[in-house]
C-alpha cells in the first residue's frame, strides 16, 4: 500500500517507520526539512508540499501540532481531485476543528476518519498505541487493517468525533496519574524508601498505571527528556478543558492537576517532558 503521512513529529515518525519496516511505501511531509530528512533516513520519500504527494496514496495519516496546521493541510488537499482517498486524522485538536477539516477534505473527494491515538512516542515505536477511531464504518473497514499495522488495537467507536472525545476522557486520565505518580514518589522518597525498588512493588500492585510505568522511572532518574512537551500538554490540557465545560461537569481533581502543570510551566519547564511536575512537587512538599 502506498500511503502518505502529514506531521512527521515523534507520533509520525515513529508510525512511519513501523510502516515501512512492514512493507508499506510510505510519502511524508513535515515543514521542517530535518524531519523530512529523518524520514528519507528511514527509507520513505519526503516530499516538499502537501500538495506533492503522488496522487497513487490510498490513505494519508495526518498527525498535527494545531488547528491551524489541519486547517492548512486541509486547504492544500482540499484544491486537488482525490476521490477515493481516505484521511486518518490522530491529532488532538478540538472536534469543530476537524469538521471544518472534514468540509475542506470533501472538496477534494476525500472521506475523513477521526483516529486520535492512545499512547506516547516511545510507545508508538513498539506498536503499542490504540486507535480510537471514528466516522463511516464502511471507511473504518477500508482501513482497519492499515491501523492494525501501527497499532496494537484499532477500536472503532461510532459516529465521527467519538474518537476525539474518548481522547479527551483518556488524556484526563492521564493528566491525573501522572501528577498521583509524582505525589506517590515523593512520598515514598521522603519516607526513605529505595524509589527503584518502589518502581518494581507499585507495578505489580492495585495501584499502578501505565503512567506509573511510563513515567515514573523517568522521575526518579529526573529525566525530562521530551516525550510530550509541557506546552503541547498544556495545550491539550486547554482543549480537554474546554471539551468538560461543554459538558457541564466538575472536574476536581483535573483542575488541581492542571494547576501543577501550570506552576511546572512556570518554573521553566516549558520544553521539558510532562514528567516534570515532579519537581513542582518535591518543591511543595
Amino acid at each position: 500500500m502506498v500511503v502518505g503521512i502529514i506531521g512527521l513529529g515523534i507520533m509520525g515518525l515513529a508510525i512511519a517507520e513501523n510502516l515501512i519496516k512492514d512493507g508499506y511505501i510510505v510519502y511524508g511531509f513535515d515543514i521542517l526539512s530535518r524531519q523530512r530528512h529523518k524520514l528519507k533516513k528511514l527509507g520513505g520519500y519526503p516530499t516538499p508540499s502537501v500538495g506533492s504527494l503522488p496522487f497513487e496514496i490510498e490513505v494519508i495519516l495526518t498527525s498535527l501540532p494545531s488547528s491551524q496546521a489541519l486547517h492548512d493541510v486541509s486547504s492544500a488537499l482540499s484544491t486537488q481531485e482525490r476521490r477515493g482517498v481516505v484521511l486518518v486524522e490522530t491529532s488532538t485538536l478540538t472536534l469543530d476543528d476537524k469538521k471544518r477539516a472534514v468540509k475542506l477534505l470533501k472538496l477534494a473527494g476525500i472521506q475523513s476518519l477521526d483516529c486520535p491515538l492512545s499512547g506516547t512516542g516511545p510507545q508508538a515505536k513498539v506498536k503499542d498505541l490504540v486507535v480510537y477511531a471514528s466516522g463511516s464504518k464502511p471507511v473504518f473497514n477500508r482501513v482497519k487493517s492499515f491501523l492494525q499495522d501501527f497499532s496494537r488495537n484499532a477500536v472503532y467507536l461510532g459516529r465521527f468525533g467519538n474518537g476525539i472525545k474518548m481522547k479527551f476522557v483518556t488524556n484526563l486520565l492521564v493528566a491525573i496519574h501522572n501528577v498521583a505518580t509524582a505525589e506517590a514518589l515523593n512520598v515514598a522518597k521522603n519516607a526513605g524508601l529505595n524509589l527503584e525498588q518502589v518502581l518494581d512493588v507499585v507495578s505489580d500492585s492495585a495501584g499502578q498505571s501505565k503512567m506509573w510505568q511510563v513515567r515514573g522511572p523517568r522521575m526518579v532518574k529526573e529525566d525530562y527528556s521530551p516525550m510530550m512537551t509541557m506546552d503541547l500538554w498544556q495545550k491539550d490540557m486547554k482543549i480537554i478543558k474546554a471539551f468538560v465545560e461543554q459538558a457541564k461537569t466538575k472536574t476536581l481533581l483535573f483542575d488541581a492537576a492542571c494547576s501543577l502543570y501550570s506552576q511546572t510551566i512556570a518554573s521553566g519547564h516549558t520544553n521539558h517532558d510532562c514528567s516534570a511536575v515532579y519537581e513542582t512537587i518535591k518543591k511543595s512538599s
